[in-house]
């Protein structure tokens, strides 16, 4: 497969989009082929908060055939990503296992934050350049997005859980539209953005910007009926009038309605106008891009020297006064230990990135305490909102963090909760973990004391160091016996061999 070529899958709550485009030597990105399937997944939600075996069956089917037209794509070509079904569905863990293998690619749940981070990025790519905030607003099946930003940098995100699947099934019940069951679900909506709407009243936009399915399709129902020229509080309410006129979802038939959003669009209504309503929107325009674009464009940064996960980690580095240099220190020497260890081909570009990430921000639990501050560094990174990062991805952080140190079976043993503890990540762990014992003094290692990593058998290493430094460092020797020890549990045996290689201090 041509190497210019990116595709993004989202799976939103409503339906599932696959987007495949080229890049221009300018960087700038072209569709060559787009994929729109319905599937409603937060429809098929039951009251336990699971996904159903027949909303999984058809959203498999419908991955099924993605996974068909990428096939031949490397894996840093693409990119997939699940959104607010994903986050809340109990058994989500379970399907994305089926879901992978069917697709033929990993999905990737990103956090309400990210996901108004990726909207952001991709609707401004599709406007015209300003340096001037707005505001913008994508309602989707399960979750509704609001961004303030300038430029290309989004300042404000929130995610709230209004959707338009979620909201037409509980308010318009059996389908019937009438003011009662409009009111409940408007007052709903205002009440949720309530929640945070000082942190948008006291910035000033000036203009608003609708993206995804239903600000669209609202946008086509006020112009094609001749309410407005763009969506407005006016012509919303002309539409829940005729709307309502109508009875039940069922019987609607409005211009520009497509049939696929007829079953979701009361739900959209409700949330747009209190939307409006509450933030005191009096117009509203739309933007072409949304997260599908928004992604392929942080894909295209992750494939430069633009990847923001490395903005989001210098700037958590700062924000704990964590030791830079020490950080720096730890990292380099995990990633060579963890380079001997494993053969070339068997390492993944993006994990060795999340392993030299984890190795720079050990030290975070610090700011909270001393006593268990890998427990308390883990817990940072698994539920902060990093930019850039999808949750998989601060998960391996954060089980890094918590394995590199203390008792190793029983890292082992709380990481088994979170994931299948492989080899390959186990190899992970312990080039980090003998990394942090032999930079325990914070200060640079002489050169060429660690002379070799060996491989000798299916879990057999030797690890050849300097005899003179390890006989002037006894604390860290008997530290790496000990770990060499805690490895044998798990087992791995692992041969320390001291070799006097004459090392100056």
């Amino acid at each position: 497969m041509s190497n210019d070529l990116l595709a993004t899958v989202d799976l939103g709550s409503n339906s599932f989009r696959l987007l495949i485009a080229r890049i221009s030597e300018g960087g700038v990105l072209y569709p060559v082929d787009q994929i729109k399937e319905t599937v409603r997944l937060a429809g098929g939600l039951d009251a336990n908060n699971c996904l159903t075996k027949e909303s999984q069956s058809f959203a498999l089917e419908v991955l099924s055939r993605f996974g068909e037209r990428l096939a031949g794509f490397d894996k840093n070509q693409v990119r997939v990503v699940g959104t607010s079904t994903l986050r809340v569905a109990k058994n989500a863990n379970e399907f994305i296992a089926v879901a992978n293998k069917a697709l033929g690619f990993n999905i990737e749940v990103i956090s309400g934050s990210e996901e108004a981070r990726l909207i952001y990025i991709g609707a401004v790519h599709s406007l015209a350049y300003s340096a001037k905030k707005r505001l913008i607003v994508d309602i989707g099946g399960g979750s509704t997005e609001f961004i303030i930003g300038s430029g290309y940098d989004p300042q404000i995100m929130e995610s709230v859980t209004i959707g338009c699947v979620s909201f037409s099934g509980r308010y318009f019940i059996n389908g019937v539209l009438n003011e009662n069951n409009f009111a409940d679900a408007v007052f709903a909506a205002r009440g949720k953005i309530q929640s945070m709407e000082h942190l948008f009243k006291k910035h000033d936009w000036v203009a608003a910007i609708g993206t995804s399915g239903t600000a669209k399709s609202l946008y086509e129902l006020c112009v094609e009926n001749g309410f407005a020229d763009h969506i407005t509080q006016d012509g919303l309410y002309k539409l829940r009038k005729l709307m309502i006129k109508h009875k039940n979802i069922k019987n609607l038939s409005l211009i520009g309605l497509k049939e696929d959003r007829r079953p979701v669009i009361p739900g959209g209504l409700a949330i747009m106008i209190a939307i409006m309503e509450e933030l005191g929107v009096e117009n509203m325009t739309i933007a072409d891009g949304a997260l599908r674009e928004g992604v392929m464009y942080d894909l295209l940064g992750r494939k430069s020297d633009q990847d923001l996960r490395v903005t989001t980690v210098n700037g958590l580095l700062k924000r704990y006064a964590i030791d830079e240099n020490q950080a720096m220190r730890v990292a380099n020497t995990t990633l060579y230990l963890y380079k001997e260890i494993v053969d070339n081909e068997q390492i993944e570009p993006n994990y060795l990135k999340l392993l030299k990430w984890a190795a720079q921000l050990y030290e975070v639990g610090l700011s909270i305490s001393h006593n268990d501050y890998h427990r308390h560094g883990a817990y940072i990174l698994a539920n902060s909102d990093l930019a850039g990062f999808s949750r998989p991805e601060q998960r391996v952080l954060a089980d890094l963090v918590r394995a590199h140190r203390g008792g190793l079976v029983r890292a082992c043993e709380s990481l088994s909760t979170t994931r299948k503890v492989k080899t390959k990540f186990l190899l992970m762990i312990m080039a980090f973990r003998f990394s942090v014992i032999l930079n325990r003094k914070r200060r640079q290692l002489p050169k060429n004391i660690l002379y070799s990593v060996k491989s000798i058998a299916k879990n057999e290493l030797e690890l050849t160091i300097d005899g003179s430094w390890l006989i002037r460092n006894p604390l860290t020797q008997h530290s790496l016996n000990e770990e060499i020890d805690q490895w044998k549990k798990m087992g791995f045996k692992i041969k320390l061999i001291s070799k006097l290689i004459d090392v100056a201090l």
